[in-house]
């Protein structure tokens, strides 16, 4: 038996849960609605998706991440039909508390310090390496998917949506896979285990440099979602730390930054790393970050209707990310200098 049929009931959902119309979001693969457990009275959220291989993934990924804090608990999956074709009906824990930036934008009691920053990104790391640790690559870390439990001072942020989710290779099998064929080479391409987390740890760089001064380290001076010269700053790294927002923050964070937004995927920092009280104290040893005033939630506030946009940006330079880990980047050899017989025939008859 699968691990996936192992999770799933095919009794009718409705024997357990009251489903409500109220939509609480949409995720890549599927809306999510607000329902009520009928033993408990509990709130809870329900993901639908259609049944598919993607969505199986997706859900089977989720139930083997869940049980850590930082992760939106799966509770019940259903298998049911519905409006004539089979759907997979996800209960999850319901956040209360809204998105991680929305909630900063909110915050009126005084200045997001960079010890607040730290706390966040320490939440998140432990989200990350519970996934690296059990071979899940998330692949979708952004400001959407981190959301808070409730609206109490108290409240935990867990990482959600698996719809983008991948199982990573262990190292001996990512050795036996063919990197390349005669003619087309890809040397950048070293295997989906360290390309796949590599995404996650970048993902995590954007996210604090956005927690540290309230704006993007990448961005669009076109007014659009994603242009050409945002993707050449991405993969050249170019990004800087300008005054006044970054004169008061530590060295430490801005160095944690620079190992995770690394542009070799070799080079950048592992999730391990990140979180290694020896090699990045900032997020270990959370308590001990200055409390420094930031520019953060004024700049969130004053971006106002543009947030949406930076979310935008993000979504797409992810989704390119993906694109680019996913599918072999073929490097045609060019014509001239290929000694395929079939080419040689041609030239001579050409030459003729």
């Amino acid at each position: 038996m699968s691990n996936f049929a192992k999770i799933v009931k095919t009794t009718p959902i409705t024997d357990d849960y009251d489903i409500s119309n109220t939509v609480l979001g949409l995720g890549i693969n599927g809306k999510v609605l607000e329902c009520k457990e009928k033993k408990s009275g509990l709130k809870r959220a329900l993901k639908v998706l259609h049944d598919s291989v993607k969505a199986r993934r997706e859900v089977e990924l989720h139930w083997r991440a869940s049980g850590c804090k930082h992760i939106v608990e799966v509770i019940d999956v259903y298998e049911n039909a519905y409006g004539g074709k089979t759907c997979l009906l996800v209960v999850m824990e319901c956040m209360d508390g809204g998105e991680l930036f929305q909630r900063i934008q909110d915050n009126r009691d005084g200045a997001f310090t960079e010890r607040q920053a730290a706390e966040i990104m320490h939440s998140i790391c432990v989200a990350v390496r519970h996934l690296h640790d059990t071979n899940i690559a998330h692949r979708d870390i952004k400001p959407e998917n981190l959301l808070y439990s409730s609206m109490e001072p108290n409240a935990v942020l867990k990482l959600t949506d698996f719809g983008f989710a991948k199982e990573t290779l262990s190292p001996a099998d990512t050795l036996q896979t063919p990197c390349y064929t005669p003619y087309y080479v890809a040397p950048e391409v070293l295997g989906p285990e360290k390309y796949d987390k590599s995404c996650d740890i970048w993902s995590l760089g954007v996210v604090m440099y956005i927690l540290l001064c309230g704006f993007p380290p990448f961005y669009s001076n076109h007014g659009l979602a994603i242009s050409p010269g945002m993707k050449k700053r991405i993969r050249l790294g170019q990004y800087d730390f300008p005054d006044p927002e970054w004169s008061s923050v530590s060295s430490e964070a801005k160095n944690l930054i620079r190992g995770m937004l690394s542009v070799d995927p070799a080079k950048r920092m592992t999730i391990q790393q990140v979180s290694n009280v020896m090699s990045s104290p900032w997020v270990r040893q959370y308590t001990q970050v200055p409390q420094t005033p930031l520019y953060t939630n004024t700049l969130l506030r004053e971006a106002g209707d543009a947030w949406p946009d930076v979310q935008d940006e993000m979504t797409r330079s992810l989704a390119t990310m993906r694109v680019d880990y996913d599918q072999v980047q073929v490097q045609i050899k060019a014509l001239e200098q290929s000694n395929n017989s079939l080419l040689n025939k041609r030239r001579n008859k050409v030459g003729a």
